[in-house]
């Protein structure tokens, strides 16, 4: 089972930026379908982008897209999501994921396409 490790949360004013990194414990991780999700408190999970096997293809929820980017370093097995100009409503905890079943240009913002998921990192926006 591939192991994820979130880094990059923290506190961030209003306006301000965070690159969220996300670190497997293996290769295979490179080839996956790779997204990341969010969950507020005593809201449902939401999906914020993802990113194909291949790194050709990327999409991004509505919340996010066009303040953030998200991309892949398969030689160092990690995944990245850059956020630009946050809101407070942006505050959550963030996930990384995996889909072990979806290789190439397999891409999807579903959530059962997920298998395997980092512990989380918290992301909060001062207003």
């Amino acid at each position: 089972q591939v192991q994820l490790v979130e880094s990059g949360g923290g506190l961030v004013q209003a306006g301000g930026s965070l690159r969220l990194s996300c670190t497997a414990s293996e290769r295979t991780f490179s080839n996956n379908l790779l997204g990341w999700f969010r969950q507020a408190p005593g809201k449902e999970r939401e999906f914020v982008a993802a990113i194909s096997g291949s790194g050709v293809y990327t999409v991004y929820g509505e919340s996010v897209k066009g303040r953030s980017t998200v991309s892949r370093d398969n030689a160092k097995n990690t995944l990245y999501l850059q956020m630009n100009s946050l809101k407070p409503e942006d505050t959550a905890v963030y996930y990384c994921a995996g889909g072990s079943r979806f290789y190439g240009s397999a891409l999807s913002g579903i959530r059962s396409w997920y298998d395997y998921w980092g512990q989380g990192t918290q992301v909060t926006v001062s207003s």
